[in-house]
């Protein structure tokens, strides 16, 4: 019996950029959906009626949410396929930690970033590169977060790569300056097919934060 995957995802969404590139990692065959989130369509609604919002993975016709929820399951569903997440408890255990850091740490204060100015946004901009930091001292030498190869931590983190660009023009500071190794293995991460072919050109996605900072009147 044929596997029906189906993924529900937005180009800009740095949280279905994972689920792109953990597909693309497997080589699962699957249909992407692009949503417009201003006009959501009924399938999605359906299938994440308690979030109604994207990535949505759909195998079989069940739904599973959440990014990095469908990185775990497509993990344990296809697990001889580059596996993503390390056999070792502990490692798993450190890599979940790590996963959570960047949802909790690294993409809110981003977010905050591009949507503030002045002294506030200032502030907060010291608290982001402040957590990148930390996250780039985990890297400890490696070449990845997952160690020789691309793992869970990386699909987790590598697609905020695409914004970089909008944080720095919106903040007007430099990811090279203040994390070049952190720079150096996005660029690294980017030369598999999986990564450039998932994440949205940086220009692109600075107009698409352009038009929500004018939207809230920061521009």
């Amino acid at each position: 019996m044929a596997e029906e995957v189906i993924l529900l995802d937005t180009w800009v969404s740095p949280f279905g950029m994972r689920a792109r590139i953990a597909l693309a990692e497997k080589g699962i065959k699957h249909e992407h959906r692009e949503e417009d989130l201003g006009n959501k369509s009924d399938l999605l609604l359906k299938m994440n009626p308690i979030h109604k919002t994207i990535p949505v993975l759909i195998h079989n016709g069940k739904p599973v949410c959440e990014s990095n929820n469908i990185v775990q399951y497509l993990d344990e569903v296809w697990p001889d396929k580059s596996p993503l997440l390390p056999s070792d408890p502990y490692l798993r255990g450190q890599a979940r930690f790590w996963a959570d850091f960047v949802d909790r740490k690294v993409f809110d204060a981003g977010r905050k970033v591009w949507a503030t100015k002045g002294e506030e946004q200032k502030s907060l901009m010291e608290e982001f590169i402040g957590h990148l930091k930390t996250l780039e001292a985990e890297l400890d030498g490696k070449l990845y977060f997952g160690g020789e190869k691309m793992g869970y931590v990386d699909v987790t983190m590598v697609p905020i790569y695409s914004w970089f660009h909008a944080y720095e023009v919106s903040g007007n500071f430099s990811f090279e300056s203040h994390c070049p190794k952190l720079v150096a293995w996005a660029e690294r991460c980017m030369q598999h097919d999986s990564v450039s072919k998932a994440l949205p050109s940086p220009e692109k996605v600075y107009q698409y934060v352009l038009q929500l900072r004018k939207r809230l009147g920061i521009e």
